[in-house]
């Protein structure tokens, strides 16, 4: 067996119970993978020490800091609060935030004003942002720019949007994260997308425990399956695997500097 291409997972939630639960299996098949780090992202106040923990226990782990879009009825974060979460060890961003109107329904006036929250904390204190944005990107673009998100810069994650909406947020000094959706046969026009995205600015992860590549679609995620993004990327550029392992891992230290 050849040497192994060194990964980097720049998205997962594997303190959620479908992977806590089996953690010290999770990070051993991660590490036999060659994925050497993964980044824990937080999505809620209320379940940030189980995020802050699992960097804390587990030397390959990084940490975020930040509520996601969906998540109502919690702590309502203010910058001050942010910051001084983000103080903690091992946390290298602020998210995931953004926008998500495809589960919200009325007025999500409340969703804008959480997420400039977000972009003038990471400000703040000089971190990047993990944007989520779904059915909302002209918003979401719109935010980032009047904000002034550009002046610390981030991921993408998870992204399903056009081109169009790539390169605006490239030009706001974005990074532009595939998961394992961009495996799936159906997902032609965001495969081109691939293609297209500078691999100088891209990055892979797996937003497990949900979203299992080709061959696990519709099974739990996990770390250790961002290879299967890495070999997709490198099968739509045309390069070696190697490549793609290499360049998405070094854009992953830039980034975010652990």
């Amino acid at each position: 067996m050849g040497r192994l291409a060194v990964l980097v997972d720049s998205h997962c939630h594997i303190n959620f119970p479908e992977l806590a639960a089996d953690i010290d299996g999770v990070i051993a098949r991660m590490h036999s993978s060659g994925v050497l780090r993964a980044l824990c992202v937080s999505v809620n106040l209320e379940e940030l020490p189980s995020v802050l923990s699992m960097a804390a226990q587990h030397e390959s782990i990084y940490a975020s800091v930040g509520v996601h879009p969906d998540y109502e009825g919690g702590e309502e974060p203010t910058v001050e609060r942010l910051c001084d979460l983000a103080t903690a060890a091992k946390v290298v961003a602020i998210g995931e935030t953004g926008l998500d109107y495809y589960r919200q329904t009325g007025n999500t006036e409340w969703q804008r004003v959480r997420f400039r929250t977000h972009i003038r904390a990471a400000l703040a204190c000089s971190k990047p942002l993990i944007i989520h944005t779904r059915n909302a990107a002209k918003d979401t673009i719109r935010v980032m720019q009047e904000e002034g998100a550009s002046a610390v810069g981030g991921v993408m994650h998870c992204f399903t949007e056009s081109l169009e909406v790539a390169e605006q947020a490239l030009a706001l000094n974005f990074h532009i994260s595939f998961s394992g959706i961009v495996t799936f046969k159906n997902a032609v026009e965001l495969k081109d997308v691939a293609r297209r995205v500078p691999l100088d600015r891209m990055l892979i992860e797996t937003d497990s425990p949900y979203l299992a590549p080709t061959p696990f679609r519709g099974k739990r995620n996990e770390p250790s399956y961002v290879r299967f993004v890495a070999e997709e990327i490198a099968r739509l550029k045309d390069i070696p695997m190697d490549q793609v392992a290499s360049e998405t891992s070094a854009n992953f230290a830039a980034l975010f500097g652990p």
